[in-house]
């Protein structure tokens, strides 16, 4: 067997050229892929021979579009009422209540043509920018609960926030209230399969998104369900960045304090929330929930909203990059100021220019990004990315009062767009992820002026500043900017 290996092993080396000449065709000529990304992974082919295909065919492989997400059973009521919307854009009767709102109709009409997201104006938003607020908040929502919660997050930790959060469903299950947990098996990976089978013996049930295989083995890790997502008898909603443990409440001696935003929502677009939910839940599950009427029952609300908002999904599966289009359009459409938060910025090119030209053409553009890494590579990136909008006159800051995750782009006080996805290809192309986009001044200002509170606790990174980083700094820069499409 050893003399067997050893055989393969020389006559691999012995090959080579020939095998990297091969792996690089198939890169090449048999996946649509984006050059810049094409690029990458032959730089990485050729640096790290055969390693590098082995990577490839974890981390590159292309997801098949077809395999996911059949809705038929609501196909027709959803077309209805977006082809109802798109009418009354056509023929200008729908009316916004901000006048300076209706030059947002274009957008309005691609999330419905793109993404069949219907707009709902009868939402009311609270923000959470704290950790321990976002979680009080959901405890007693969820305490609330009379028919179901469904509760789908990226990261789960079983620390003592997951346990306070575990307590309440178990106690809601004896109540009768219905309650599924959907999690990703990248981002769960720390959990065993203990703490999922003792939710199930309780009444829960627990659904795996992209389970591993033969253990921890997982071959499609660089596809993460990234959405945070909680439905609570179809009324309230919960989504926003915080994922589940106890370095979101601040407790973390490595990022120290969490900064983020998650917003709740009652009103309609919890419907759109429950929606996508269900429809993670199905391809997960291998159920049709669609089946069940009373997840999708309207119920009365009690705060009567008057927020306009559209809830927008993204990921692998679809054939469009709807989250990443709506940032660039929002970019585009900008007449006074654009603040940006995020976590990672790695942009696309279209991106990148967009904001570039914005700030060269005197819109204030305001990018603000984390102190310190949680993952060194896309930070250097990152600060690579963030240095050409200051050259172009943006005002950059670096977040200093801890890590900041939030992802939100505001654009002139009317609209704002946050969420799960952050500003990099990642998130664009790879991750599952969901946003609200929301047409209401009142709470685009309330996170606007989170924003500028931030920029007290924030460094401001000047061309100066950023002109005078060490030599180490820009060959890390360089470095990790060349992979950043494979990040």
């Amino acid at each position: 067997m050893l003399e067997m290996i050893g055989q393969a092993y020389l006559w691999m080396l012995e090959h080579l050229l020939a095998v990297n000449i091969l792996f690089s065709l198939l890169i090449v000529f048999f996946q649509r892929r984006n050059p810049t990304t094409v690029w990458a992974w032959l730089l990485l082919l050729y640096f790290i021979p055969v390693l590098g295909f082995v990577l490839y065919l974890i981390l590159g492989q292309n997801f098949h579009k077809d395999r996911m997400f059949k809705m038929k059973e609501i196909e027709g009521e959803l077309k209805y009422a977006v082809r109802r919307q798109e009418e009354s854009i056509y023929r200008r009767k729908l009316k916004l209540r901000d006048p300076e709102q209706e030059r947002f109709k274009s957008l309005i009409l691609y999330n419905l043509n793109e993404g069949e997201a219907v707009l709902t104006d009868n939402n009311d938003i609270r923000i959470y920018t704290d950790g321990e607020e976002k979680f009080q908040a959901l405890l007693r929502e969820m305490e609330e609960a009379r028919n179901y919660i469904h509760l789908q997050y990226y990261i789960i930790r079983n620390d003592e926030l997951w346990q306070e959060i575990e307590k309440v469903l178990v106690r809601k299950v004896r109540q009768g209230v219905e309650v599924r947990v959907l999690f990703d098996s990248m981002g769960c990976r720390r959990m065993r399969r203990s703490d999922w089978e003792r939710l199930r013996s309780a009444g829960i049930k627990v659904a795996e998104f992209f389970p591993a295989l033969l253990g921890n083995l997982q071959l499609r890790v660089n596809y993460r369900n990234h959405r945070k997502i909680v439905v609570i008898d179809g009324r309230i909603g919960f989504i926003g960045g915080f994922n589940i443990g106890r370095e979101y409440l601040g407790k973390s001696g490595r990022f120290g304090y969490w900064r983020d935003t998650h917003i709740c929502i009652e009103g309609s677009a919890v419907t759109s929330l429950a929606v996508r939910f269900v429809l993670d839940w199905n391809y997960a599950a291998g159920e049709n929930l669609f089946l069940e009427d009373r997840l999708f029952a309207l119920p009365e609300y009690v705060r009567g909203g008057k927020d306009p908002v559209q809830i927008i999904s993204s990921g692998p599966d679809s054939s469009s990059k709807e989250i990443r289009d709506n940032y660039l359009r929002l970019i585009h459409m900008a007449r006074r100021n654009i603040y940006i938060q995020t976590p990672y910025f790695i942009p696309d090119d279209d991106i990148r220019d967009a904001l570039i030209i914005a700030a060269k053409s005197g819109i204030d553009v305001r990018l603000m990004i984390p102190c310190k890494p949680d993952h060194p590579f896309v930070y250097w990136a990152t600060y690579s990315y963030m240095g050409e909008l200051v050259e172009a006159g943006a005002r950059c800051y670096t977040y200093d009062n801890g890590f900041l995750h939030s992802k939100c782009l505001c654009a002139d006080g009317l609209v704002s767009c946050m969420g799960t996805a952050n500003m990099d290809i990642r998130s664009f192309s790879l991750n599952f992820e969901v946003n609200a986009v929301i047409y209401s001044a009142a709470t685009t200002r309330k996170l606007e002026e989170a924003f500028e509170n931030d920029m007290t606790k924030c460094t401001l990174i000047t061309r100066k500043l950023y002109e005078q980083r060490s030599l180490l700094v820009r060959g890390k820069e360089q470095f990790c900017r060349l992979f950043s499409p494979v990040l």
